[in-house]
């Protein structure tokens, strides 16, 4: 929306500064996107005198003249055939940028005399095209600011042309008026009244309207009109010209013109037709389909059934709401026209204007909604300017349908207000802000006015009262506390552990995902899931079925378009809700991880090596130790299918399951492409048990400054018995005194077979006793070492290796 600060001003009266008035618009949400004031390159200019004038000596058509100026007498050397003693013009001095020319001036010489500046020409200050002589003043003070002189004589001249940006909400700000109510409500100024003329008119139409029944309804329920024969069209006056061309747009004629000067200064869309061109009565009907139109733009449109336009009995004369014909448009030979003033329906106007591809002034402010009660006084008002600049006879109104009721009210509640903003703003300033934008106010109950459609409910009164007492005034409080004393711990238990699992699991090197809940139910059913109690019933896509029943899926096929594109060494995590149904709570939160490939880069050093289920058994046993499970577990072959039957396990408390390791199945993997083997681990969250103590801090680290003593131990025992079995059995043997257990050899193979015998294989632990009452004697040692013995060879059935 563009607009000039005198056009701004016929509607506003205010001594408001141009820079005033720019934050107040962008403050009011009338975003200002620019500004081009003339003013500003004129700045510099003064006006001065010609004190004499004389033939310069080496030219005949140079004059050398002697000019009073606010700073002295100065010698300019003038080629312009006006240049004579006596008059009043307007001065560049050295160092001034003159943009006709696009030139700093300096003082220099002209055929070898010296010229301290130049008079200028009005093409030379950009104000006109004239160029046969310097700019002569009819009056005006030596010294005085040309600008100054310029806003008091030619204020068009000078006139800044504003550019905001309109939210489509807005509709009342796409006119000049709507947009000087706003900042009359603001307090800058004064809104002007509008006067209404009365129009009598002359004699009956013989241009008649008819709205089809369909379109009354929905599309053009008030159609209005009249004939202003006699009219003399032409050139349209200096000053409406140069309105129009500051914001943009081209002088036509008069009569165009002056539906354009209502179009942006009222947001009131006019068409005039060519009365003589008219056939018959002008009928409001959808168009059957294929006929042809000429608009003004001299482009040809084949319109679509059920377009809505404006015919004749000739044909198709306007697309209606959007653009005229060019059969029914003015010309200067137009002496009698039909003026017409309409509502049209936003949704109607803009799906055709869409479909034909056509943008115009009109289009863009019916689709966002104009005025419906302003139709017939939108028209009054043009007829009377059309017949003070074009002469003529009005008949009168011409119309059919009436008006859409657009009444409807809103409680003010002046203390909800308050509170929702977070400004004191009293019931008397919010009452007057909303009186000022139009509003009707009837004790509570708020009735916006018609030209804002966007005044929906309760919410958008105190979105206007906000908006113009300006939230640059909402000052920042901190929100008062529900207790004294220190506040109490934000996060729950789980989300505390939820955060230092991914704390942990970053620390140790993976890379987070990010993926989604829901996955195909080939995947789905390969964990475990895709039934249907976690199907989705209308899925974004065929790959997003189910809800997922683990993290692995996601995360096992984000590694596959990973290796891809050629990263095969990987290591990602995922902390997230999996489902293990479809009703509300019937989920769990895992923390996931899953290396694929090396753990490190080739080097010269052989550090290379493909992970094993040793790597994801230790970071899942790091996420359990941050998250504060006990230190003393369980750990069982009895995994979920998807894991390796031999190459898994899983860490618990008896029946309780917090965590599973190992290799993914190799068929899971084959399904989900990837390539070589992959290991991971699931730590179940809420399964590890919260201690029994509940405190803010750490425990105190406890310490014994009593020697420990580290006993080695190797047995003999069949090849399939587990060193898990034999390492829980060692630390059986005295819970108080053992403080851990490690399995540091295994000896299996052909060669241990050699010596130990066919099917038997060799553990070594070594165990640490820590002592806390007393320094361990010899023989306190071989008593616990005789219970480690035997407690192993009981459980694993082995013997002491010699």
């Amino acid at each position: 929306m563009k607009f000039t600060l005198s056009w701004l001003k016929d509607h506003f009266e205010t001594n408001a500064s141009l820079e005033d008035i720019l934050y107040a618009l962008t403050d009011l949400g009338l975003e200002v996107e620019g500004v081009e004031n003339p003013a500003e390159k004129l700045a510099p200019f003064t006006i001065a005198k010609v004190l004499h004038a004389e033939k310069h000596p080496d030219a005949d058509k140079l004059r050398v003249c002697r000019v009073l100026t606010d700073e002295g007498e100065k010698q300019i050397v003038c080629g312009a055939p006006n240049a004579r003693e006596g008059i009043t013009v307007v001065l560049c001095k050295p160092g001034d940028y003159v943009p006709g020319i696009d030139v700093t001036l300096g003082i220099g010489k002209i055929r070898g005399v010296e010229s301290h500046g130049m008079m200028a020409s009005e093409r030379e200050l950009e104000l006109s095209d004239e160029h046969n002589g310097i700019i002569e003043l009819p009056s005006g003070e030596v010294g005085q600011k040309f600008v100054d002189w310029l806003a008091a004589n030619r204020p068009g001249t000078v006139d800044p042309m504003i550019h905001i940006k309109i939210t489509p909400n807005r509709p009342d700000a796409l006119g000049v008026r709507g947009i000087a109510r706003d900042l009359a409500a603001r307090g800058l100024g004064t809104l002007k009244p509008l006067p209404i003329p009365a129009i009598k008119g002359g004699f009956a139409s013989p241009v008649q309207v008819e709205i089809s029944d369909v379109l009354k309804a929905k599309g053009c329920p008030h159609f209005a009109g009249r004939t202003i024969r006699g009219v003399k069209n032409g050139a349209s006056p200096e000053w409406l010209a140069n309105r129009l061309k500051a914001i943009g747009l081209r002088p036509i004629s008069i009569l165009v013109d002056i539906t354009n000067y209502f179009t942006y200064g009222l947001n009131r869309p006019l068409h005039v037709f060519d009365a003589a061109k008219v056939h018959g009565k002008l009928r409001i009907h959808p168009a059957a389909g294929g006929e042809e139109f000429l608009a003004l733009d001299g482009k040809t449109y084949t319109l679509r059934a059920g377009q809505m336009v404006i015919s004749d009995d000739q044909g198709v004369e306007s697309l209606a709401g959007i653009m005229g014909g060019e059969v029914s448009g003015c010309t200067d030979a137009t002496t009698d026209v039909f003026l017409e003033s309409a509502w049209w329906d936003p949704i109607t106007v803009a799906t055709t204007g869409r479909a034909l591809k056509i943008n115009s002034d009109a289009r863009y402010r019916f689709e966002r909604g104009v005025d419906p009660a302003f139709t017939l006084d939108g028209l009054d008002l043009a007829t009377q300017m059309i017949l003070d600049l074009c002469g003529g006879e009005a008949s009168d109104i011409a119309a059919d349908g009436a008006p859409i009721d657009t009444t409807r009210a809103y409680k003010l509640d002046p203390a909800r207000v308050i509170s929702l903003v977070g400004m004191d703003i009293p019931e008397a300033e919010q009452r007057r802000t909303l009186e000022a934008l139009g509003f009707t106010l009837n004790g509570n109950m708020a009735t916006p006015p018609s030209w804002r459609p966007d005044v929906l409910g309760e919410a958008d009164l105190v979105e206007e009262v906000a908006r113009v007492a300006s939230l640059t005034k909402l000052q920042g409080k901190p929100l008062p506390r529900r207790q004294s004393g220190v506040p109490k711990p934000i996060l729950t238990p789980l989300q505390v552990r939820e955060r230092a699992a991914r704390r942990t699991i970053a620390a140790l090197g993976y890379n987070e995902c990010v993926t989604y809940s829901f996955i195909d139910q080939a995947a789905a059913t390969l964990f475990g899931g895709g039934s249907d109690a976690v199907r989705v019933d209308n899925p974004i896509s065929s790959e997003m079925t189910h809800l997922r029943p683990d993290l692995l899926p996601g995360l096992l096929r984000a590694a596959a378009r990973n290796q891809a594109r050629g990263f095969m060494d990987l290591a990602l995590f995922e902390v997230g809700p999996a489902f293990h149904g479809g009703e509300p709570g019937e989920q769990h939160l895992q923390a996931a991880g899953l290396l694929i490939g090396a753990t490190a880069p080739r080097d010269p050093h052989g550090s290379r090596r493909s992970v094993d289920l040793f790597d994801a058994k230790a970071d899942a046993e790091a996420v359990l130790a941050a998250i504060g499970a006990p230190a003393r577990v369980q750990i069982s072959r009895k995994a979920a299918g998807w894991w390796h039957p031999g190459r898994s396990g899983v860490i618990g408390l008896g029946p309780n399951v917090m965590a599973t390791f190992g290799e993914v199945h190799p068929k899971v993997l084959q399904a989900l492409d990837i390539k070589g083997p992959a290991v991971a681990f699931t730590v179940l969250v809420a399964n590890v048990p919260l201690p029994k103590v509940k405190t803010p801090t750490k425990p105190a680290l406890t310490l014994s400054d009593l020697q420990a003593v580290d006993r080695d131990f190797a047995f003999v025992v069949d090849k399939g018995v587990e060193a898990l079995t034999a390492v829980n059995a060692a630390v059986g043997a005295d819970k108080a005194l053992i403080e851990s257990v490690r399995v540091f050899d295994q000896f299996t193979g052909d060669k241990a077979e050699a010596q130990m015998g066919a099917g038997k294989k060799s553990i070594a632990l070594t165990v640490r006793l820590q002592p806390t009452e007393k320094t361990l004697t010899e023989a306190d040692i071989e008593a616990v070492s005789a219970k480690i013995i035997e407690k192993v060879s009981k459980a694993t059935g082995g013997t002491l290796r010699g």
